[in-house]
């Protein structure tokens, strides 16, 4: 089995049992790899914690950035990426439970992401249609609340977000961040 194979194994896995609840056996027995099969691919379990978790958000990270480029005005990309987050988490449970609970491993792993979103946001900024924010502060202030309502529901928590929540969450998103036009 592929390397690719494996972390879709542990995807399995760890969205079922957890990563402390997996034993690097029953991995290897999921993923239908002999140990040195598996020490091909990965020094270890939490290798292939690590090398999943950057596939994850790889996936959400190229996602979010082709729907940020696809809005005609800002106030539909900041409602619509509300949106297409939380709709992100419901076809993604198991990748976005994953990243909710995992750490992130050392290093850059989403340094040309941030650029290119805060490269847009900057654009909106000079333009008058979004606030100057801190950085730090937008993804909190624009996709919090989403995030944290997709958290509670993949926990099982809260009801599953209809799209009465999800439109509330983008017009708070909008009203947050400074949002000085009406267009759509």
């Amino acid at each position: 089995m592929s390397r690719d194979g494996i972390l879709r194994a542990a995807l399995e896995l760890f969205a079922r049992d957890g990563v402390a609840g997996t034993p690097l056996g029953r991995l290897r027995e999921a993923a239908g790899v002999s140990p040195g099969a598996f020490y091909h691919h990965f020094s270890g379990r939490q290798q292939v914690v690590d090398a999943l978790f950057v596939e994850c958000l790889g996936v959400y990270q190229r996602e979010f950035l082709a729907e940020l480029h696809g809005f005609d005005g800002v106030r539909a990309a900041v409602e619509g990426l509300v949106a297409f987050h939380v709709r992100w988490c419901r076809e993604h449970p198991e990748r976005a439970r994953f990243l909710f609970t995992e750490r992130a491993p050392a290093g850059d792993h989403g340094r040309a992401f941030f650029r290119d979103v805060f490269a847009w946001w900057r654009e909106r900024v000079r333009d008058g249609e979004l606030a100057r924010l801190d950085p730090g502060l937008v993804f909190v202030v624009w996709l919090g609340p989403a995030q944290e309502l997709s958290r509670l529901w993949l926990a099982g928590a809260v009801p599953a977000p209809d799209d009465r929540r999800i439109a509330e969450l983008g017009a708070a998103a909008w009203r947050a961040l400074g949002g000085k036009n009406d267009d759509r």
